[in-house]
Protein backbone atom coordinates (compact mmCIF):
# COMPACT_ATOMS: atom_id res chain seq x y z
CA UNK A 1 0.00 0.00 0.00
CA UNK A 2 1.38 3.51 -0.50
CA UNK A 3 2.37 5.90 1.74
CA UNK A 4 0.59 9.45 1.68
CA UNK A 5 3.18 12.01 2.81
CA UNK A 6 2.39 15.56 4.13
CA UNK A 7 4.94 17.84 4.33
CA UNK A 8 5.63 20.75 6.90
CA UNK A 9 7.12 23.77 5.71
CA UNK A 10 9.88 23.05 8.55
CA UNK A 11 11.17 19.94 5.60
CA UNK A 12 12.20 22.05 2.95
CA UNK A 13 14.28 24.22 5.65
CA UNK A 14 17.44 22.64 3.98
CA UNK A 15 17.14 22.80 0.16
CA UNK A 16 15.48 19.11 -0.05
CA UNK A 17 12.69 18.84 -2.69
CA UNK A 18 9.06 17.24 -2.22
CA UNK A 19 10.33 14.76 -4.97
CA UNK A 20 13.45 13.95 -3.19
CA UNK A 21 11.75 13.33 0.01
CA UNK A 22 9.12 10.81 -1.88
CA UNK A 23 12.25 9.09 -3.27
CA UNK A 24 13.54 8.68 0.00
CA UNK A 25 10.36 7.16 1.56
CA UNK A 26 10.32 5.01 -1.41
CA UNK A 27 14.12 3.82 -0.94
CA UNK A 28 14.57 3.56 2.71
CA UNK A 29 16.91 1.15 4.20
CA UNK A 30 16.28 2.64 7.67
CA UNK A 31 13.21 3.33 9.34
CA UNK A 32 13.03 3.50 13.36
CA UNK A 33 11.21 5.49 16.29
CA UNK A 34 13.34 8.19 17.81
CA UNK A 35 13.92 6.84 21.12
CA UNK A 36 13.93 9.63 23.21
CA UNK A 37 10.97 11.63 21.06
CA UNK A 38 7.13 10.31 21.30
CA UNK A 39 5.73 9.88 18.34
CA UNK A 40 9.19 10.99 16.24
CA UNK A 41 11.03 8.95 13.51
CA UNK A 42 13.99 8.69 11.15
CA UNK A 43 14.60 6.70 8.32
CA UNK A 44 17.22 6.82 5.91
CA UNK A 45 16.60 6.25 2.27
CA UNK A 46 17.92 8.24 -1.18
CA UNK A 47 17.07 11.31 -2.85
CA UNK A 48 17.12 11.08 -6.73
CA UNK A 49 20.45 11.46 -7.58
CA UNK A 50 21.00 8.51 -5.00
CA UNK A 51 22.28 10.66 -2.06
CA UNK A 52 21.52 9.60 1.16
CA UNK A 53 18.84 11.52 3.17
CA UNK A 54 17.79 11.36 6.43
CA UNK A 55 14.01 12.25 6.80
CA UNK A 56 12.35 12.74 9.95
CA UNK A 57 8.49 12.45 10.33
CA UNK A 58 5.93 11.75 12.61
CA UNK A 59 2.50 9.68 12.04
CA UNK A 60 -1.25 9.70 13.39
CA UNK A 61 -1.55 6.06 15.01
CA UNK A 62 -5.34 5.89 13.21
CA UNK A 63 -3.74 6.40 10.10
CA UNK A 64 -0.53 4.36 9.21
CA UNK A 65 -0.41 5.33 5.92
CA UNK A 66 0.16 8.90 6.32
CA UNK A 67 3.24 10.17 7.45
CA UNK A 68 3.92 14.04 8.16
CA UNK A 69 7.78 14.76 7.45
CA UNK A 70 9.22 17.86 9.42
CA UNK A 71 12.59 17.46 8.41
CA UNK A 72 14.96 16.02 5.58
CA UNK A 73 18.09 17.11 5.01
CA UNK A 74 21.34 14.97 3.79
CA UNK A 75 22.06 12.09 5.68
CA UNK A 76 24.48 13.30 8.46
CA UNK A 77 27.71 10.95 9.12
CA UNK A 78 26.98 9.62 12.34
CA UNK A 79 23.61 8.20 11.24
CA UNK A 80 25.15 6.92 8.49
CA UNK A 81 28.09 5.35 10.42
CA UNK A 82 25.34 3.46 12.65
CA UNK A 83 24.07 1.68 9.81
CA UNK A 84 27.48 1.03 8.36
CA UNK A 85 26.83 3.09 5.41
CA UNK A 86 29.26 5.79 4.10
CA UNK A 87 28.68 9.13 2.13
CA UNK A 88 29.52 8.92 -1.43
CA UNK A 89 31.35 12.76 -0.43
CA UNK A 90 33.66 10.66 2.37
Amino acid sequence: MDITIEYTESAFRHGISKESISHAVKTKVYDAPLVAFANKNLLIGFDTAGNPLEVMYNSDDEDVYTINVFHAMKARKSFLAKLGLRSQTQ
